[in-house]
């Protein structure tokens, strides 16, 4: 098995899949709650999610838009 920096690949494989599911989490909360604004919320994610403040600013979005459906 290979080694980068003293570590396993497949650890660093690993570390990296998390880190990529943390980053785009306002996105995968945006979609499962299907919001109106989901769109916006990933670009917002996806060009400012590296900073602490549009990554929080679109989670916040996720977390408050409104459902595209309600179900009743």
């Amino acid at each position: 098995m290979g080694f980068l920096l003293g570590l396993p690949v497949l650890v660093l494989v690993l570390i990296g899949i998390v880190a990529f599911v943390i980053h785009f989490l306002p996105t995968l909360v945006a979609h499962n709650r299907q919001v109106k604004n989901f769109w916006w919320i990933f670009l917002i994610n996806f060009f400012f999610g590296w900073t602490l403040i549009g990554w929080v600013v679109a989670l916040v979005w996720a977390l408050n838009d409104r459902p595209r459906y309600v179900f009743r």
